[in-house]
């Protein structure tokens, strides 16, 4: 995390040279949170399947037979080894997913505040201007 903070800095205290320079950093750091919101979406989406299986699998006998895929190959097992396993992923899914969301909410205010530095506008927040002009 202090490794993503220290690049970050480093990425924005050098000034830029150009207008060109300037929108391409902003183009760089919009792009880096709409990937990390498809990640975030991504392992939502997983977390989501464990807890299916862990609501599936609750109130089943620990004795049952149940089948996990592990690295593309079924693997049987027993309920009572298979659910503390699928809560474990889902826990760390869910961590995962709270440090990307606070990074991705760094990286948003940072992206942000380099707008609002260089008074940059968006392709819709041009043609919404031209539009109130027009009405004027």
């Amino acid at each position: 995390k202090t490794h993503r903070k220290t690049e970050s800095t480093m990425s924005t205290a050098a000034e830029p040279r150009s207008q060109e320079e300037i929108v391409r950093r902003y183009q760089t750091m919009t792009a880096e949170c709409d990937k990390l919101v498809e990640k975030i979406t991504e392992l939502e989406f997983d977390r989501n399947e464990h807890s299916l299986v862990e609501e599936t699998l609750q109130p089943l006998d620990a004795g049952r037979k149940a089948y996990r895929l592990v690295g593309g190959v079924l693997v049987e097992r027993t309920v009572g080894e298979v659910l503390p396993s699928v809560k474990t992923n889902k826990e760390n899914l869910d961590a995962v997913i709270g440090t990307l969301k606070d990074r991705l909410e760094t990286m948003q205010k940072d992206a942000a505040e380099w707008k609002a530095k260089y008074n940059l506008k968006t392709q819709e927040e041009i043609q919404a201007l031209q539009r109130q002009q027009q009405m004027a």
